[in-house]
């Protein structure tokens, strides 16, 4: 048996049934590119077939880009059985690949096609014998397959039996509704191998249960080769099994391994976390902002003295780096790590007083970064630090048929220099005036990675927003911290942490 267990990505076609998500033509080009030539996933699943023009458009458009990457045998289409007109519709779009989708439960066939199963049988196999003799590769989805197991085995093996003698590709078997456990799937899955060859079964997961990711790994060690998933678990309901989290579990956990480029998950979850507009957690696993973060101090101290809070999820290997929480619970030895990063030295008195007053901070909710750390140091050690830039005279106007505002003086090193701009809002204008300052002032600003407002609860308008701006410059990620009352303004001031956290680092 193969060691190699194909991934398909659906995210383009299953993903997209998240609700209030829709992917446009670049959006999906795009995401195609990034699947195929940076993460390396097998195969994706990018549109269902008939739904639109425009999604015809955009098959037509991944298409000619992967037959000219030499891509094409990898990307494919779900189609009906329809006596052929998905085949058309595939064969007009450019894609060469079916996913048929098939009733594989008896309660499906009969209550939704109102059909009896030699019926459907028989129009499966007349569209399937279609598809091939236009030159198209065929796979066959057993829609509500798990219900089928539990409800009309007879049904689903006469069906695969049938499958078995005819010319397809892969055999896919979905857990429609997220209902099965690992003990099922192991059993299932077995029960089919005694009629439909296992080296050609796909498995396709839903989360319904939180069993998504567990259903798959079982799977693949009960024999199933392909596995489906989606980039950060997007899906109907609950959504699909995650791909970093599949791709991780089955390298760490199983003698399989899957061909992805774990190095370039997150840049694939963090393109789809903009397109979807679905934020993820910051504790999903693998890509999430807080993973990699040991917040106790005595999970830090265990690290220094030989990795004892360390696992096969490396970091590095994701492309990331571990990092020590500052808060109410750091140790000494978060203290430390952190000093180490920034190259700042402290006695071991003043350590004591810098920890003393970031657990202070912990204690009143207010959230520490590294990058503010130089700046308690300077306030608890009574050595200011001298701001090298200072925001002064902000004015940001917003209308709502005009393009906002932003005019103000930026302070450096004892001079001073005014710029405005305009923009698609308040800080847009604003960056695009620092953009300004910057280049007059030869300095390199960092990409804002990630932009989040925190409001307290209660629809009070005057409240105080947190903005917390992910910035990264030179492959390094840092955050800063802006609090006022309005939202711009806290960006703005979280942005002028930002200059000043450059140039202490610098120093």
């Amino acid at each position: 048996m193969s060691k190699h267990i194909q991934v398909m990505d659906t995210t383009l076609r299953d993903g997209e049934q998240t609700r209030g998500v829709s992917f446009s033509l670049q959006d999906k080009l795009s995401t195609a590119k990034i699947l195929l030539t940076d993460v390396n996933v097998d195969r994706i699943e990018v549109a269902s077939a008939k739904v639109s023009e425009g999604e015809k458009e955009t098959v037509k458009a991944i298409c000619a880009w992967a037959e000219k990457e030499k891509f094409l045998d990898r990307v494919e289409v779900l189609g009906f059985v329809d006596f052929g007109v998905s085949n058309d519709w595939l064969l007009s779009a450019g894609c060469r690949h079916l996913n048929l989708l098939t009733k594989g439960s008896f309660k499906h066939c009969t209550y939704q096609l109102r059909k009896k199963p030699e019926e459907h049988f028989k129009d499966v196999e007349c569209t399937i014998d279609d598809a091939i003799s236009k030159g198209i590769t065929v796979n066959v989805y057993f829609e509500d397959w798990s219900n089928g197991m539990r409800d009309s085995k007879d049904y689903v093996f006469r069906f695969a039996e049938l499958l078995s003698k005819v010319k397809i590709n892969r055999l896919m078997l979905p857990d429609t509704l997220g209902v099965l456990n690992p003990l099922e799937t192991k059993s299932f899955i077995e029960q089919m191998a005694e009629i439909f060859p296992l080296e050609k079964i796909d498995f396709h997961a839903h989360n319904d249960y939180g069993l998504a990711v567990a259903n798959s790994l079982v799977a693949v060690e009960t024999g199933a080769t392909g596995i489906h998933c989606t980039v950060n678990g997007l899906g109907e309901r609950t959504g699909n099994a995650s791909l970093a989290e599949v791709v991780a579990a089955i390298n760490d956990m199983t003698s399989f391994e899957c061909l992805v480029d774990e190095k370039n998950l997150l840049k694939v979850s963090r393109h789809i976390e903009q397109l979807s507009g679905k934020r993820l957690p910051s504790n999903k696993p693998i890509v999430g902002n807080d993973v990699f973060t040991q917040t106790a101090g005595i999970h830090a101290d265990g690290d220094a003295k030989g990795n004892l809070y360390v696992n096969k999820l490396d970091p590095e290997r994701f492309g990331r780096s571990r990092e020590y929480a500052l808060g109410k619970l750091s140790g000494k030895a978060s203290l430390e790590h952190n000093l180490k990063q920034l190259k700042i030295d402290l006695t071991p008195e003043q350590k004591k007083v810098v920890l003393e007053r970031i657990i202070a901070l912990g204690d009143k909710k207010e959230q520490v970064t590294p990058a503010d750390l130089p700046f308690i140091i300077s306030d608890v050690l009574k050595t200011p630090i001298q701001k090298r830039f200072e925001v002064l005279n902000c004015v940001v106007t917003s209308s709502s048929d005009k393009k906002a505002w932003a005019s103000f003086k930026l302070k450096y090193n004892g001079s001073s220099t005014e710029k405005s701009a305009t923009g698609d809002g308040g800080y847009a204008a604003f960056m695009n005036a620092l953009a300004l300052a910057a280049e007059e002032l030869s300095l390199k600003l960092p990409v804002l990675e990630d932009y989040e407002v925190i409001i307290p609860s209660g629809g009070k308008s005057d409240a105080i927003v947190k903005t917390k701006i992910t910035w990264e410059i030179n492959g390094n990620e840092f955050k800063t911290i802006g609090v006022d009352s309005d939202q711009v303004m806290a960006a703005i001031k979280a942005t002028e942490k930002m200059l000043n956290t450059i140039w202490v680092s610098k120093q």
